[in-house]
Parts: C-alpha cells; structure tokens; sequence
C-alpha cells in the first residue's frame, strides 16, 4: 500500500473515532462528562496529525534516497557498513521507479566530494555515470537490477582515476534532473539522476561523449602504429605480449560460483608472465595488470607499440550447455569456423560496448583495425602458433574438439602480429571452473603455453632470419 492511501486511511479512520465520540457526546448526562469526551476528541486528533506528518516526512526521505517503487514506500537505513579499505568510497546503489521517472541513486561513503559527469550513449540506449578518484566498494545493492526504464547496469574501474557505471535503458531517455544531496541523516552524499522517457530524435540529438570524455589522441592515432618490418626485430629478444580480457566496468562471462571472467584471466596472465619471463629469453608485457578496462582497439595497438613478436589474448568461455567443456585457441578469420566461434566473436567484440564507450565517430578504417591490411604471413604464423599450444596443450587438459577455430576478433586484427586468443575452459561447467580458479592448474597450464612459445620461437629460430 502507498504512503497516500496509508495517510488516507489513518485520516478516515479519525473520522470515524470523532464520530463515535460525538454520539457518545449526545447521550452524555453531565457537563463534566462532555467536557472529559471533548478533551479525549482533541487528543486523539491531535496524535493523528502527528502521525500523518510523520508519514509524509517518511515519503519525503523515501524519495531523496530513491526508495519508493510502484509498491509504495520501501523503508532503507543509511549504509552502515564501513567501507573494506580505507578512504571514500561508492558503498550504495538504489533505483526507485516512480512511475514517470525512474531515480538511480549513488551513496559515497563519508564526506568525500562528487566529482562526476554524465551523458547518454545510443545503439544500445545507455547512461553511463563517471566518477572521479573514489572506487567501488559496495555495502548495498538492488537485488533486482531490472527497475523501471533500467534493465540493468554494471559498474567498474575505467580509467587509472576513474570509475565507471553503464545503466542499459529500455527505451530513450532523458535525464531530467541530476543533483547532489550532500550527507546528512546517517547517509553519505548521494549522486542522483532521474530519467524520464523522450522520443528517438531528441535522445539521439543529445547522445554521445562529452568533450571532457573523448580520449587524447583519437583512435585513428592509435591504430596507426607503423608497421614494423622482421629486419628490425632481429637484434633484440623475443616480446611477448599477454593481454588479460575484460576488465573493470567490463566483467565478462561468471561462473555458478560468481567468479568473474576478468578477475579468473588476470590472476592467469599474471602468472603466465611470470612463467615467460623466468627463462630470460622474453620480454614480457601484459595489455593489464589491475582491474581496469582497456578498449579492444587498444590492446591491439600496445601490443603494436611495443613491436611485439607475439600476441596472446587470454579469455574464459561461457555457453547454455554446461556439459560442454574445454580449451580452445582462434586465429584470425572474418569467416568463422562454426556457428559458436561467430556467435563468441560477436559477443567478445561488443566489449567496448558493454563499457560504455561511443563508437559511432569512428572512421570504417578505425572500426576494422586494417582489416584489408592483415598479412598472409601474420595469420600463417598465428596460425602455427595456435597448433602448437594445441599439441602441448591437450596433454594437460580438456579441450574442445577441434581446438583449434577461426573467428574475426577484434583483438586478433593487428596486421604485423601473430595473435592468437586462447579460451582456457568454461566458466559455466563446474569442471573447468573448478580448474579456472585453481592455482595449481594455473601453474601447470602456465608451463605448458610457456613451452609452447619456446616450440614456436625454436622452429622460427630454425628457418633463418623472421
């Protein structure tokens, strides 16, 4: 029941005492009497007027947290868990549905400022919320994240000082009202954002970044990186670059368990560039080495920069059937392999996405990542790459069947660089998810692609100058 029709009731119900009090008043015989019926009347009115202001008031706080549903009021205390690490920290999301409006409020632990920004994105519709300098370490959280115009969100680290959270709208919206309530009543500060339904055109009209959001240099600079011809890699040790997929406001797929893809191919990276470089003959990059998201496009191009000789994109897969188990490694191809490489490279490609950055500024040169550029030589060598970990490979775990498949990763686009993507298992089989999480297999596995590069390098090594 809402506040309105609860205040409604309390006030009827009032009526209905002074009506009672006032045929009990008829049938009075003495003054005195009267007089004591008519002092019990103002008391009782006088208690609910009180209680009607208190509902009001609790209607009120109900609407500046953002609490109050369809349903009526749902009362919320202050966070009252401290932050895990020390310093400010984003400890509270709430979504209200209003109705015409739907409110996403954010709580910051302390008195920390809000420095934040906000714009909407199309294609999917999204509003993506930036705050600077204060992490999250969240206390509190819908259980349902489908409320009103927003069928979900996610939230993460996006830049070295800056934290991200991407709603996904349902329909176009309009922020209608964006304001800080600074802390007061138990609560921290609090970002809030109403959003109202507009039409396609206006929503279209006023999407995408903001000046203050757009990177440095534009993605053409980045993806531009010269290529670099074998002569120049002759006198300098083999680079290998390992690059951990997702990443911050980016997870991934997730196990049963609720282990995220990002964290599960960081800790892997991590120790497969501890492997690599423990036999001295590699230098050794990781595209991440933190909870941060990195654009696809990006990873192609620190992998360019740094001229590596080898590109290694490191994932966990997720499907509807969790029978289905095993590593798998892909190469380059704009046809796929099969219906489940293309349906993976689709959903891999749509990281940026997920991320909540604006792709539509891009040049078609941009968004292929010199795709008509790919050399015949690179893919060969991706392509020998790939076979080796699958030889070495399937003597120390489950892999699919055939391990070796073709997709058009974005990732895997760089025309200079054997790129491979390696699926080390699925998160949604208990099996491989047991494996994913475990040190003990991560060391092995670490070994065995470790040897693997030494085969690859070896047999290159062998043919004479690459």
């Amino acid at each position: 029941m809402g506040f309105h029709r609860k205040i409604e009731r309390g006030v009827m119900a009032g009526f209905g005492l002074v009506a009672v009090l006032c045929l009990l008043v008829g049938f009075a015989s003495s003054p005195a009497r009267a007089d004591d019926l008519a002092e019990l009347l103002e008391r009782e009115l006088r208690e609910a007027s009180i209680q009607q202001d208190a509902a009001i008031q609790q209607e009120n706080d109900a609407l500046s947290t953002g609490a109050l549903d369809e349903g009526g009021a749902v009362p919320l205390a202050p966070s009252s868990a401290a932050p895990a690490q020390g310093g400010p920290a984003v400890t509270s999301i709430r979504i209200g549905d209003h109705g015409s409006q739907t409110r996403f409020v954010m709580e910051i632990s302390g008195d920390a400022p809000a420095d934040y920004r906000v714009f909407t994105l199309s294609d999917p519709f999204r509003v993506v919320i930036d705050v600077k300098g204060v992490p999250f370490r969240l206390v509190e959280e819908p259980v349902d994240k489908h409320k009103g115009f927003v069928s979900g969100y996610r939230y993460g680290r996006f830049e070295a000082d800056t934290y991200r959270v991407v709603l996904d709208a349902e329909l176009p919206v309009e922020i209608s009202r964006d304001f800080v309530l600074d802390p007061q009543s138990g609560f921290g500060r609090r970002i809030v954002l109403d959003l109202a339904p507009t039409d396609l055109a206006s929503f279209n009209a006023k999407s995408g970044l903001p000046e203050s959001a757009r990177p440095a240099a534009p993605a053409a600079e980045i993806a531009a990186v010269p290529v670099s011809p074998p002569a120049e890699r002759l006198e300098r040790r083999r680079v290998v670059v390992i690059d951990a997929g997702h990443g911050g406001v980016d997870p991934g797929t997730h196990g049963r368990s609720g282990v995220q893809e990002k964290d599960v191919v960081l800790a892997f990276a991590k120790k497969f560039a501890e492997e690599l470089r423990s036999t001295g003959r590699y230098d050794v990059h990781l595209t991440r080495d933190s909870d941060i998201f990195i654009p696809l496009r990006e990873r192609v191009a620190i992998a360019r920069r740094h001229k590596a000789d080898l590109f290694i994109s490191v994932h966990a897969d997720a499907i509807q059937k969790p029978n289905v188990r095993g590593m798998s490694i892909y190469t380059l191809s704009e046809t796929a392999s099969d219906k489940e490489a293309a349906a993976l490279a689709r959903k891999e490609n749509q990281s940026d996405l997920i991320a909540g950055l604006d792709l539509q500024g891009e040049s078609p040169e941009v968004t292929g990542i010199l795709i008509d550029l790919a050399q015949r030589e690179t893919k060969n060598y991706s392509s020998r790459f790939a076979r080796t970990v699958v030889d070495y490979a399937s003597q120390k775990t489950r892999t699919l069947d055939p391990p070796h498949r073709f997709a058009g990763f974005v990732v895997l686009k760089a025309p200079d660089v054997p790129s491979v993507l390696i699926e080390l298992g699925f998160l949604t089989n208990p099996e491989d998810e047991k494996q994913l999480v475990s040190p003990t297999w991560r060391a092995t596995m670490a070994k065995t692609l470790s040897r693997s590069v030494d085969r690859y390098f070896g047999d290159r090594l062998a043919e004479g100058p690459n």
